[in-house]
């Protein structure tokens, strides 16, 4: 007898569940689906659901019986999705509140619908803007391009002694300046950290000028006390902007005083420097050597924290840290970059690379992150269009740059992304700095 009260009242509550359902008002009633519209039958979309010759033409609600029908005969019966009765039973025991919870969720799709926040793999959504120094191409080969710090400016420099400035509007990049440097080919500049100095060093001298750009001074930097080399060429500008390292011949590193670009003190690594990097918060030195090999300095005592080998390297030629300093790159003759977390290089001699990239067949003479960590463009100026842009954590490469088909980029000499990776450029031979909108990121 219990049982059957039980029953009796659960049968109740089905009853009750089934109205409510049969009761919910329909978010959106469409006046043109309550005419009754005749639809013609023999067209090639619709010929399959004829029974017979006769029925040339069906009522709409026929033809959606007919569609239910041949659904549910391919379904082998009705799926447990479409059978509102079903459904409302497994959710009898849910609330009432929960319910209007559901149908407020249901009228609303604002809040709801937003870009992932981190890059997709596989196509990289890109247009191509005219070249960043579109009012001034230089002559010859472009050594450097760089995105200013905190201004919507790209900086260029090259062998035609020039550098120039350009506003980025991805439209017309208007011009700003020029300034030239009389017999003083550039092999590098850079802006220092806050955007207000460019320094410059050449070719073949033992110089290197400084640009202010606030007062618009050339101060040439005539010789440092203390460094005695033949030429300066490479350096670095701590992110923190308190050095300027400068990188020797024999394997001699030469840390100055920004402020004052005076001598602080010279490092030595074994064989030869080919490339330096600072990590982020400017407390070390990874130096990468000719014969391979990559040494950690303190910045604070010059003492070399640790060495480790590159994976597979004969010559090391270029290295790059992560903005967040989670990876270290290491470009090597051979064209393989090898990417290692900075956890592992800190305390390996020999560690393994999360991955190693081998998309470049020449040697790989350029690697740079963008601010987000979310790309690591690999490039290499040994043969045209050898750009590669790895995406970060899956380590696959963007199959859609560079274009196939169409020669665009030519040597890449120089690479550098936007502050807020709204933009990528290259420098190429030809004295062009090319320039790229990457559209999932909304700044510049």
């Amino acid at each position: 007898r219990k049982s059957l009260q039980k029953d009796s009242s659960d049968s109740e509550v089905e009853n009750e569940a089934k109205g409510k359902l049969l009761s919910k008002k329909p978010a959106w009633v469409d006046e043109d689906d309550e005419a009754e519209e005749n639809v013609d039958m023999t067209h090639r979309y619709r010929k399959d659901f004829m029974k017979s010759d006769a029925e040339k033409v069906l009522t709409k609600k026929k033809l959606k019986r007919r569609l239910e029908e041949q659904f549910q005969r391919a379904m082998g019966g009705v799926p447990a999705w479409a059978d509102l009765e079903n459904r409302k039973k497994s959710k009898r025991t849910a609330s009432d509140s929960d319910s209007d919870g559901d149908d407020d969720l249901l009228c609303r799709t604002g809040n709801f619908i937003s870009n992932s926040e981190s890059l997709p793999r596989g196509i990289l959504k890109m247009s191509t803007c005219l070249p960043a120094n579109q009012e001034r191409f230089a002559n010859g080969r472009l050594a450097t391009v760089q995105f200013h710090p905190s201004a919507q400016v790209v900086m260029t420099a090259g062998h035609d002694r020039s550098v120039s400035l350009f506003q980025v509007d991805g439209i017309r990049n208007p011009k700003i300046q020029s300034i030239y440097l009389e017999s003083f080919p550039i092999y590098k500049a850079c802006f220092s950290v806050d955007g207000e100095q460019v320094i410059a060093t050449g070719t073949h001298h033992k110089m290197f000028f400084v640009y202010d750009m606030m007062s618009g001074n050339i101060i040439p930097i005539q010789k440092v006390r203390g460094v005695e080399e033949r030429f300066l060429r490479s350096f670095e500008v701590s992110p923190d902007g308190s050095f300027m390292l400068l990188t020797g011949t024999s394997g001699y590193l030469h840390l100055l005083s920004m402020k004052t670009k005076e001598l602080i003190s010279t490092m030595k690594v074994n064989g030869r420097c080919t490339a330096s990097a600072f990590t982020p918060d400017s407390s070390k030195i990874y130096s990468y050597s000719k014969e391979g090999e990559v040494f950690i300095w303190d910045v604070r005592s010059r003492k070399c924290l640790h060495k480790f080998e590159d994976e597979g390297s004969l010559e090391g030629k270029c290295i790059a840290v992560s903005k967040n300093n989670q990876y270290v790159a290491c470009g090597s003759a051979s064209g393989v970059v090898n990417l290692y977390t900075t956890d592992v290089c800190l305390k390996e001699n020999h560690p393994k690379p999360v991955k190693a990239i081998m998309n470049l067949v020449t040697s790989a003479t350029c690697v740079t992150f963008n601010p987000t960590t979310e790309i690591l463009a690999v490039a290499s100026r040994e043969t045209d269009e050898a750009v590669k842009l790895v995406h970060i954590p899956s380590y696959t490469v963007f199959s859609n740059f560079p274009v196939f088909r169409r020669k665009q980029i030519y040597l890449a000499q120089s690479m550098d992304f936007s502050p807020r990776s709204g933009f990528f450029s290259v420098g190429n031979n030809k004295g062009k700095a090319l320039l790229f909108r990457l559209k999932h990121y909304s700044d510049f």
